[in-house]
This record gives C-alpha cells, sequence and structure tokens, in this order.
C-alpha cells in the first residue's frame, strides 16, 4: 500500500483486527483503520502498529504478535462472565476491605467449593484491574481456587501517585497494607476458613514476600511473577512458605536479582525461567505459562487445595 495515512487490516480466524498504518496523517490512519474494521463486522480492534514505508515485512510478525496477546486477554474477559457467588457478574464481588488503617477496594470471587484463596498483590503503576493479574486470576478460578484482588492504594492517594510515584515503591507501607488484608480475610465468614495464597507482581512481590513473613500461620504459598523479592530481603530468610518465583527469561536485570534473593530463601522453593519472555509477559504464550506454573504451584502447596 502506498500513501501518507494508509492502513492495512490483518486478522486471523476469531480474533481481533490489528491495523498497520504509515504516515505523517497517523490520526487520519487511526480513524480510517476503525472504520474499515467497522465495516468488515469487527465490533473491536486490537490496535494500530505504525511502520515507515518499505518495512512492512518487518511488521506483519508484530502485528501477529500483538492479535494473540490480545486474543489471550480477551478470553480473559469472557471467562469473567461467569456466576459468582451465585449471582452473574462480570468482574465479582465489590468489596471493601478493611486494611486497618485505610479502606482499599477489592474485587472478590469465590468459585463453588472454594477451599483456597489467592490474594493479589498487584505491581507498581497498576490497579486490581491488571489485565494480567485477572488473566492468571481466571487460570486459578477455573482450577477451583477463589480469588481477591485489590488496590494497595486508596482512591485518595492514587491521584497524587500518578506524579509522585513515592508510595508504589514504600514495600514497608504496601506489605502492612497485604497484612491487614490477610486479617481482614481470616475475619469474613465466607473466607474464613480458606487456605491463603499470594501472587505478587513487581513490587507487589516484595510486599507478599514481607506478609508472608509475618503471618506464617496465614499465608500457606507466594508466587512472584516478574517480581522484586530483592526488595524484601530481610524478609527472604524468615519466610516458611513455599515460594516460587517467576521471571522472563530475557528480562536480565530482574533475573539477576531473582537469583539473589532465591539464594537467601530458606523455605522450599524454586526459580521458574519462561525462555523468551520479557518483564511483563507479553509474548505469545508467555502469560499462559505463568499462570500454569502459579496454578500448579498452588494447588500443590496449599493444603485445601490438593
Amino acid at each position: 500500500m502506498t500513501g501518507f495515512g494508509t492502513v492495512g487490516l490483518a486478522a486471523l480466524p476469531g480474533r481481533l483486527p490489528c491495523g498497520l498504518g504509515y504516515g505523517l496523517l497517523l490520526a487520519a490512519a487511526a480513524g480510517r483503520f476503525r472504520r474499515v474494521s467497522g465495516r468488515a463486522g469487527f465490533r473491536r480492534t486490537a490496535g494500530i502498529v505504525v511502520v515507515a514505508p518499505g518495512t512492512w515485512t518487518m511488521a506483519w510478525p508484530l502485528a501477529l504478535s500483538a492479535l494473540h496477546s490480545d486474543h489471550a486477554m480477551q478470553g480473559a474477559r469472557r471467562r469473567n462472565r461467569r456466576t459468582v457467588n451465585g449471582q452473574p457478574d462480570d468482574r465479582g464481588l465489590a468489596v471493601v476491605v478493611d486494611a486497618g488503617t485505610v479502606t482499599l477496594a477489592g474485587t472478590l470471587r469465590i468459585p463453588p467449593a472454594a477451599e483456597a484463596i489467592i490474594v493479589f498483590a498487584h505491581g507498581s503503576g497498576s490497579s486490581r484491574h491488571s489485565a494480567r493479574n485477572r488473566f492468571v486470576a481466571d487460570a486459578l478460578e477455573e482450577a477451583g481456587l477463589a480469588t481477591l484482588l485489590f488496590d494497595l492504594l486508596t482512591e485518595r492517594e492514587e491521584p497524587a501517585e500518578r506524579y509522585s510515584q513515592r508510595l508504589r515503591f514504600d514495600i514497608p507501607l504496601l506489605s502492612e497494607r497485604l497484612v491487614g488484608v490477610i486479617d481482614w480475610l481470616t475475619r469474613r465468614p465466607d473466607t474464613g476458613a480458606l487456605a491463603i495464597g499470594l501472587f505478587g507482581a513487581s513490587t507487589g512481590a516484595a510486599a507478599a514476600i514481607f506478609a508472608a513473613a509475618r503471618r506464617p500461620g496465614a499465608v500457606h504459598a507466594v508466587v512472584s511473577r516478574g517480581g522484586r523479592p530483592d526488595l524484601a530481603e530481610p524478609a527472604l530468610p524468615r519466610v516458611r512458605s513455599p515460594t516460587l518465583l517467576i521471571v522472563g527469561g530475557d528480562d536480565t536485570t530482574v533475573l539477576a536479582l531473582n537469583r539473589h534473593a532465591a539464594g537467601l530463601l530458606r523455605c522450599r522453593h524454586a526459580l521458574e525461567i519462561v525462555p523468551g519472555a520479557t518483564h511483563l509477559f507479553e509474548e505469545p504464550g508467555a502469560l499462559e505459562r505463568v499462570a500454569a506454573l502459579a496454578r500448579d504451584w498452588f494447588t500443590r502447596y496449599l493444603p485445601a487445595a490438593r
């Protein structure tokens, strides 16, 4: 194709279209892509990959990768449309979590006959709406595990945090709130009898390590995805819960930090490397591998989930 503001429409069976465009009129190209995809019968689109003239051959693999990743995320959203606590719901049960000195917004899902619950601690700059954590949570729910995704920051803190980025690296504060969430779960009638596991991403993994060290009787297993357990170094030798560290093979800096952290753990632990994956596990099949590893770890070590 030639000309400024040109778009091409690519789609695979059962997947969303991805546009390839180039030129100075990027906004026009984007608008045309949406109109073309709409006329083709697609209600949603995966996005636009902008390339320079003469590089179409190089751009197609990127487009196909975007399609695959978006298809996986759309699958996660479709699996969200299920019954929650006996009532149809797309997101789960909205809860207000009493985390001690603050209250935090959360989403709770309890599948029928669940005997264990996984608490998600998101990474810096994320929230309970994290698509990657939701994808993993779906896989855990399909295995019969309850899940709780919640915001580590309050609604009042979040706007200022977008500029200061101060609290998201305050690991003692985040871990204190996670401990409060664990205590809150043990007090609730519908979750008090459930064995607890923690799933932490990025800085949330450090908070999970501290929380597991502080609540060894309540936390039975920990999984870290692309985490920073090194930020919880003083707590690592005190963790008693079986701990799995999952790192992308191409996330070299974080991989080195996780290898160091693994050497400090005295509990049963493992370091799993996902070949070819980077920090966010955006590569085709990478997040699916994370979800399978987490599911297997939790179902193996959570006492009531076997």
